[in-house]
């Protein structure tokens, strides 16, 4: 079995990345890629292409499926005939969203709280899910010993995606 984890961050180098992606890491996050991080995740110190489309990749999937799903909500108010339009409110409504920060392929943790225990979801366009209920429990969940994702913090617009989801 290959090793699953690697070497952590220096904390001028977390430092540097959150800087440089305009992200605050949530201190559980911190905590573990200064001790430690997974081989396979994001390397912040050089995965700029990738970590700049990743951030990208949860509006641009929910854009898809304004245009190609029918996804609309009721809250939003009447859906506008015009895409450009449509995409304006979407944007507005993902921008106004705790910002998802990536953690490998489709894997993400919000930004805020800026607590340890946020959730880990899983984002392709609009399926979106929580593949753990706080980040100890997402890393079980990757690496082949799935456990419960028991409830999760309600985080805003994200957490009402997955209630949509179930």
């Amino acid at each position: 079995m290959r090793d699953v984890w690697t070497s952590g961050y220096r904390a001028d180098e977390l430092a540097e990345a959150q800087e440089r992606y305009g992200l605050r890491f949530p201190p559980d996050l911190v905590d573990l890629l200064l001790d430690r991080r997974p081989v396979d995740w994001w390397d912040w110190r050089s995965d700029n292409q990738d970590i700049r489309r990743a951030l990208k990749h949860p509006l641009e999937g929910l854009l898809f499926d304004l245009e190609n799903n029918n996804l609309w909500w009721p809250e939003w108010g009447e859906r506008p005939k015009s895409a450009g339009d449509r995409a304006a409110i979407l944007t507005s409504i993902v921008d106004a969203a705790p910002r998802l920060i990536p953690l490998y392929s489709h894997r993400y943790i919000p930004e805020t709280p800026q607590e340890a225990g946020n959730p880990v979801f899983s984002v392709m366009q609009s399926d979106v899910i929580y593949y753990g209920a706080n980040l100890t429990n997402y890393i079980a969940n990757e690496i082949g010993r799935w456990q419960q994702v028991s409830p999760a913090r309600h985080i805003p617009f994200w957490s009402e995606l997955v209630d949509r989801n179930c």
